[in-house]
Parts: C-alpha cells; sequence; structure tokens
C-alpha cells in the first residue's frame, strides 16, 4: 500500500473479460455436458473438478439433523439472530401492486409478483459461507418465491458445511444440493433428473461460476456478475487508523485482487493507516492473499478537501464505503455511488456482511454507478394492468390509431378504428 495520486484511480479497475477466453470455453463445454447429460454429468464433473465421487446429489434430513448437533447451539443462535434482523431489514422493502382510476372510467395499475423459483449459489468445498445462504434465500422468502433451490460444493466428506446447512434450513430452504462450479450454474439453468430448473440465479462464485452465470442469462435470469471484492474509506484526521487498517484488511483477505482503498485529507493519516496495515498483516491467517492484494490493488489517496474525496468516492462507485468522519451524516448525502455505506466508526464493514440486516452482496467493479444490493425486488417481478372504458376509447381512439399510422403500423391503427366503428 501506498500513496497515490488521484488521477490513478483508473489503475484499480478490474474487467471481468480479462484473461478468461480459456475459462469461458471451459464454462461452455461443462454447460453442454450439463444439458445433455443431466445428473450424469454432474456427477461426473464433481468427481473431475471436486475430487469427490457422491453418492447422492441431494442433502438428505439426516445430514441437515447431524449439523445442527455438529454446529452447537451458540452458533445457532448467531445464525438465528442474524437471520431475524435481515429478515426485518428486507420486510421493509416489499412492494405491493397498486391500481387507480380516471374519470372516463379507465383503471391502470401494476401487479406485483414473485417468481416461483430461484436458485442460490453458495461458494463452499474448502469454506463455508453461511451468510451468503442468509443474503440470497431471505429476500427471496420475503417476496413470497415458493421454491428456493441451493447449490453448493461439496466437500471431501461428501456433504456440505454444518452451517450451510443449518442456515438454510434456518431461512426455510427445502431443496438443497451437492455441486458446485459453472456446472451447478448449468443444473439451475437447464434442469436436470434431480435438480429442478429455476428463473432466476443469484450468489457469488469464482470466475466459472460468473462466465456460466453470464452464458445462460436470457434463459434465466441473474443478480449480477460479482467482481473482487472491494473497500473505500472517506477519513478525516479525527478518524482511528487501527480500525482503517483493520477494515481494509477484511476485504484484502477475500481475493488477490481485492481492491482496499483510503481517501483522506490527512497526510499523517494515511501514513498511520500504511503503517497499521503493514503491522496487522504479521499475524493474518490469509496474510500472502491479503499481501497481494495490497501490494496490487491498495491505495492511500491525499486530497485536499472533503468536497475533493467525495468526486474520488463517486468516480471508485465502490463496493462497501466506510465514512469515518467528524460528522459522517453530513456528507451521506453527497454520496452517489456506492453498494453499501457504513458511517462512523463502530460501523465496520463486517457488521454489513453478518448481523446488521442490510445484504452484503453488492454491485462490484464500478456498477454502483447504475445497479443496486440484492434486494427482495430481485425476487418479484411486475406486470402493467389496463382497463380501459368503452368512453375512454370514443375519446382517445383517434389519437391512439393516428400514433400508430405515425409509426407505419396500420393493423395497430385498425385494431383501434373497428371498436370507433361502433359495431359488434
Amino acid at each position: 500500500m501506498k500513496f497515490e495520486h488521484i488521477s490513478e484511480l483508473g489503475r484499480l479497475e478490474r474487467n471481468l473479460e480479462e484473461n478468461t477466453a480459456f475459462q469461458r470455453e471451459s464454462v461452455l463445454a461443462i454447460l453442454k455436458k450439463v444439458r445433455e447429460q443431466g445428473d450424469a454429468a454432474l456427477f461426473e464433473l464433481t468427481e473431475t473438478f471436486d475430487g469427490v465421487c457422491l453418492g447422492s446429489l441431494e442433502v438428505k434430513a439426516q445430514e441437515i439433523e447431524d449439523a445442527y448437533d455438529e454446529l452447537g447451539e451458540e452458533m445457532i443462535a448467531v445464525i438465528r439472530e442474524a437471520a431475524a434482523n435481515i429478515r426485518e431489514y428486507h420486510e421493509k422493502q416489499k412492494r405491493h401492486s397498486w391500481f387507480f382510476t380516471r374519470d372516463d372510467g379507465t383503471m391502470l395499475g401494476q401487479q406485483v409478483t414473485p417468481l416461483d423459483s430461484v436458485g442460490i449459489y453458495v461458494p463452499g468445498g474448502t469454506a463455508a459461507y453461511p451468510s451468503s445462504v442468509l443474503m440470497g434465500a431471505i429476500p427471496a422468502q420475503v417476496a413470497g418465491v415458493e421454491r428456493i433451490v441451493l447449490v453448493s460444493p461439496p466437500g471431501k466428506d461428501e456433504k456440505l458445511p454444518a452451517a450451510v446447512l443449518v442456515a438454510a434450513n434456518e431461512a426455510g430452504v427445502k431443496h438443497m444440493f451437492k455441486v458446485g462450479g459453472a456446472q451447478a450454474v448449468g443444473a439451475l439453468a437447464y434442469g436436470t433428473e434431480t435438480i429442478p430448473k429455476v428463473d432466476k440465479i443469484t450468489g457469488p462464485g469464482n470466475i466459472y461460476v460468473a462466465l456460466a452465470k453470464r452464458e445462460v442469462f436470457g434463459l434465466v435470469d441473474i443478480d449480477m456478475i460479482a467482481g473482487p471484492s472491494e473497500i473505500a474509506v472517506l477519513a478525516d484526521e479525527t478518524a482511528n487508523a487501527r480500525y482503517i487498517a483493520a477494515d481494509l484488511l477484511s476485504q484484502a483477505e477475500h481475493d488477490p485482487r481485492s481492491a482496499a482503498i483510503l481517501v483522506t485529507t490527512s497526510e499523517k493519516l494515511g501514513c498511520d493507516v500504511i503503517d497499521e496495515v503493514k503491522s496487522q498483516l504479521d499475524s493474518l491467517p490469509r496474510k500472502e492473499i491479503a499481501m497481494e492484494a495490497i501490494a496490487s490493488y491498495g491505495a492511500v489517496y491525499i486530497v485536499d478537501t472533503m468536497e475533493e474525496g467525495i468526486e474520488a468516492i463517486n468516480r471508485i462507485a465502490p463496493e462497501h464505503l466506510e465514512i469515518m468522519t467528524e460528522d459522517p451524516m453530513s456528507l451521506l448525502g453527497k454520496i452517489r455511488h456506492a453498494g453499501a455505506i457504513f458511517l462512523g466508526e463502530y460501523s465496520s464493514e463486517p457488521v454489513g456482511d453478518y448481523f446488521a440486516g442490510s445484504n452484503h452482496v453488492l454491485p462490484t467493479s464500478g456498477t454502483a454507478r447504475f445497479s443496486s444490493p440484492l434486494n427482495v425486488d430481485d425476487f418479484m417481478k411486475k406486470s402493467s394492468v389496463i382497463r380501459y372504458s368503452k368512453q375512454a376509447m370514443l375519446e382517445n381512439g383517434r389519437k391512439i390509431s393516428a400514433f400508430a399510422r405515425l409509426e407505419g403500423l396500420e393493423a395497430h391503427a385498425r385494431a383501434i378504428d373497428v371498436r370507433l366503428e361502433g359495431k359488434p
């Protein structure tokens, strides 16, 4: 991590297209195999890529029961409380159908309905991510989705992690399968003998999962193409350098391509944060990953004014933004582009990752300029409702047919004209 000039912000851009030609070719081959061979392909590919020879793709009831025994009451209670917080937050996002009428008898409205089925991809294999289960399943359930299908790569013991199974069960997921990678995305998109086809696929994954989601988009919907994690901290001289360093490293440990950025008006704070990052790195279990991320995508930007700092943040459009200033609320309204905004020194990014209730599936790679965190709307769709009265047709029909003829669509115009003729 070093000081950089604001003009170097473009260095932080990371494109999904970089070096993906080989991966895309592999993904296309995997998807074709799953589409043509179904379950047989899933068993074969799981053995090839995960080194696991599965007896069954579906998680059995006994495995869930065993997971509760393995996890223990203390962590079960934590998962339940986190789930309650997430549910409370997302309940407030739920939309409802609406209608209105005009004096001429016209009724217009919007009917809101949940998707029928959703697939949630949960990364795994060498790690457990119960938080990803809760963040995907609970908004879908709040929206009213009837069938939620979870897929996640199995460990060498042919099982999913206990924490993942408990989180899924607590979130009300009834369909859980032990398959990961691009083949899991294919199974959700096409359906197999065991895994049902879904209407939308959500959840983060590696480059193969991301590319597979891109390839099946259109056949099914997807949430987003997630890139490496990012955190930006906007701070003044009142901020705590130790807290900032810890928060920057909390994202740097994710991936060698994770970005960790400090934008500050205080050169002293910048120096202190760099020293703290070096000191805290020494004791991190994932030190090598964090070091590579900090070296490649870590930066400290010194700005002359807070307005200049805000401009830099809006250019970065970070996945996570922490504002550590004397009065963070006074700056909130000036932030136009950020996935999640954390205000004050006790609003550490992991608070949002696990427990506060907001969703941690966030736009990355600058896409916060035009997209939002995963939310209840992602699991619902809207239908326009139109009921035109005879009075409204008589008053407006000629205008409508004229508009149709303006576009050269005579059949459209005639569909209106036959109603204006008054003949049965």
